[in-house]
């Protein structure tokens, strides 16, 4: 840990309403070393702690500290830090605050479906705590499980790597995966030693039983009937009576084990929406298929021509993310369990279809070729969704993104290739985000002087942040509660400044870091 200097603050604490403004801009500011990071998070003034914890990158003299740090604020805050390696996150999973380890299963902030999943010793930990006595009662381990659930940081190959596990209570959390399971896999569970995984094992098995489905599904319309209905086995007169009575048309219609007869009338039904599901199924006949690409609906007819027979229902449930949907609504996209093949991803960014290739452009692992390719694609949405989604795809290209996909910036600006700089061209542009963006280029030959009175408040605060800005300048815009965060955050201000700044906002004693 780092040693305490002799030197130490002018002031034992400042009231100035810059203080805190210093602290959280100081926290943020890309140039400061791990000395003041340091001394930021051992400063008895918070107002830093989530800003640094949250969003910086963080050397790992900082992050040993934040582990080690007894404030959960401080914890969870690093819990969400997109920047932080996985494997530093994941040290948090058995934190002794609930909270913190909720954060840690929320997933980091920005949220997006584009995360590095967490280690595998860290999802072990928390699929398989449970409440202790002192925990809080409103943050229970179960709470924690369902959090974890939905945020995307549990990689597809997990459950399969949990089969052989040897806690049961991971090898019964592999039986939920029951559809994507090898089939050693799955009667690996079936003849499992211990009763609780076999019952695990034997309810997914269950949920391929039509009658057994039947005697489950409740009358009432609600989410246990939904997913039923949805994904289980569907027996005959479960498929009629949803049929007669015109309810869950749109669950049987998406629900590969729907009776073919059933199918058959719901390919006929005059909702659109029900006809389209239909026609994207992968049990389809060429006669049905042909009837439904000659639909009189553009979408039933975009469905039944975009993906040709042979189908399989993992290529269905790609395309279903992107079909008939722009790259603004779609953006990163996560690694499902069932993936296709990969081969049928190469072939989709081939294709002379654009649906497709809106397919194999937002899958990361497709090859630099074929992205290469897909990168000058004559359709925006294509080279978008690529931008959004394949870490090789150009700076350029994700810049034209930028431009192009306002619901998507969050995502984009968390982007390493993202440019940064040669944007003088969108200083002027209508746009206040872009112009935020291009305030903040470090190698502009003109200084954003006029941005300083931009209308946006976050055009103001990138034009105070940009290094070129004289020194002079600086100092002022430091002495203006208005502009004051977002100048301490200026990457043009020396290790030695920002230390004379936190000595007037009272942060306490520097540390070294040799």
């Amino acid at each position: 840990m780092p040693a305490a200097s002799s030197a130490s603050s002018a002031s034992s604490g400042s009231s100035s309403p810059l203080a805190g403004a210093w602290l959280r801009g100081i926290a943020v500011n890309p140039s400061a070393g791990p000395g003041v990071q340091l001394r930021l998070l051992r400063s008895a003034v918070r107002a830093a702690w989530e800003p640094l914890c949250e969003h910086g990158d963080l050397p790992q003299a900082v992050v040993e500290a934040v582990l080690a740090h007894p404030s959960p604020q401080v914890r969870g805050a690093f819990a969400r830090n997109h920047r932080a390696d996985p494997a530093h996150r994941g040290r948090l999973a058995d934190d002794p605050d609930a909270l913190v380890r909720a954060r840690l299963a929320g997933g980091p902030r920005p949220r997006s479906d584009r995360v590095v999943p967490l280690p595998d010793d860290a999802l072990m930990t928390l699929l398989t705590a449970e409440d202790g006595p002192g925990d809080d009662p409103l943050v229970t381990a179960d709470e924690i499980r369902q959090e974890l659930a939905f945020s995307g940081q549990i990689p597809p190959s997990f459950p399969h790597r949990m089969t052989g596990h040897h806690r049961s209570e991971l090898r019964a959390y592999a039986a939920g995966y029951w559809q994507w399971l090898t089939p050693a896999e799955r009667e690996t569970l079936r003849a499992d030693p211990d009763p609780a995984v076999r019952e695990a094992a034997r309810r997914r098995i269950r949920d391929e039983d039509p009658e057994a489905m039947r005697a489950d599904l409740p009358d009432q319309d609600c989410l246990p009937r939904r997913t039923l209905l949805y994904s289980c086995a569907v027996s005959a007169a479960v498929a009629e009576a949803c049929l007669t009575a015109g309810r869950d048309l749109t669950a049987l219609a998406h629900n590969r084990y729907t009776p073919a007869f059933a199918v058959q009338r719901l390919a006929r039904h005059p909702d659109p929406e029900v006809r389209a599901l239909v026609a994207a199924r992968a049990d389809l006949g060429p006669g049905l298929l042909a009837a439904l690409a000659e639909d009189p609906d553009e979408r039933v007819r975009l469905r039944a021509r975009t993906h040709p027979l042979p189908r399989t229902w993992a290529q269905r449930d790609a395309l279903d993310r992107v079909i008939g949907r722009g790259a603004g609504q779609i953006g990163a996209l996560a690694r499902s369990f069932g993936e296709p093949d990969p081969g049928w991803y190469a072939d989709c960014a081939a294709s002379g279809d654009p649906q497709l290739r809106r397919a194999a452009a937002s899958w990361p692992d497709l090859p630099a070729d074929a992205a290469a390719r897909l990168a000058a694609d004559p359709d925006p949405d294509v080279r978008h969704l690529l931008a959004c989604n394949h870490p090789a795809a150009p700076p350029e290209l994700l810049l034209e993104a930028f431009l192009a996909l306002p619901r998507q910036r969050a995502h984009l600006r968390t982007l390493p290739r993202l440019p940064r700089t040669g944007l003088r061209h969108l200083l002027g542009h209508a746009d206040a985000e872009v112009r935020a963006l291009a305030a903040g280029d470090p190698t502009l030959e003109e200084l954003p002087l006029t941005l300083l009175d931009d209308p946006d408040a976050a055009v103001r605060r990138a034009a105070a942040a940009n290094p070129r800005l004289p020194g002079d300048l600086l100092a002022r815009l430091l002495e203006d509660p208005a502009t004051a965060e977002d100048a301490a955050a200026n990457a043009a201000l020396t290790d030695a400044r920002l230390h004379a700044l936190l000595d007037r906002a009272g942060a306490g004693v520097r540390f070294r870091t040799a």
